[in-house]
């Protein structure tokens, strides 16, 4: 873990230990880090957030080596969340809805493999969830004219903290980079996987 400092420097939480009972972990890949990070910690029934590393062979990597493209890892955001408050359906709305899934090793002026759309799952059912959100997103993407999907779906493994400076860069550095936002593309949730009105979601973007 490159990180060492482990509080949130927004809402002071641990990032890395000491979850609540009962609450779950998301982890995704939509571009650099920065912008998305700064999307999720606003959500209602997030309890932290953090910036990493995962998805690749390097056993130790670091934003250079990352930024290479040589390991195969994807700059991640990890959210861990109240399912009584935000369901995973309602993460991975805001994850498809606020990157474009379609565009394969890159996201609009970043390119490389490092910034492809991912999904590592934490459950069976969390599977089934990414996999119906991809299968709805990718008809509405491309009917929007936009290629396929190309967003991964694959079970999390080691996840690799990222460097102090990375972590909730945005709220360090207000004025930085960040090219993350609503795409205009938008599905309903399906009525089993809703916990609060999509209202509620997007007005916490």
């Amino acid at each position: 873990m490159l990180a060492t400092d482990t509080q949130h420097f927004v809402n002071g939480s641990d990032m890395f230990s000491g979850y609540p009972d009962g609450f779950e972990q998301a982890t995704l890949g939509l571009g650099c880090f920065w912008g998305a990070e700064r999307i999720f910690w606003k959500l209602d029934g997030v309890h932290t957030t953090s910036v990493g590393y995962g998805g690749g062979s390097h056993p130790n990597p670091d934003y250079r080596l990352v930024c290479s493209g040589a390991t195969g890892h994807v700059e991640l955001v990890h959210v861990v969340f109240d399912p009584s408050v935000i369901s995973y359906a309602q993460i991975l709305k805001v994850f498809f809805e606020n990157h474009d899934p379609t565009q394969g090793n890159r996201q609009g002026n970043d390119v490389g493999s490092q910034y492809r759309s991912a999904i590592y799952t934490h459950s069976d059912a969390q599977v089934a969830t990414a996999e119906d959100a991809k299968a709805r997103y990718d008809t509405a993407y491309q009917a929007r004219g936009h290629n396929p999907i190309t967003t991964e779906i694959k079970p999390a493994g080691v996840y690799h903290a990222a460097e102090d400076y990375h972590q909730q860069y945005l709220a360090k550095n207000p004025q930085g980079y960040c090219a993350h936002g609503p795409t205009g593309v938008s599905c309903p949730l399906p009525l089993r996987h809703l916990r609060l009105d999509d209202d509620a979601v997007d007005a916490a973007q």
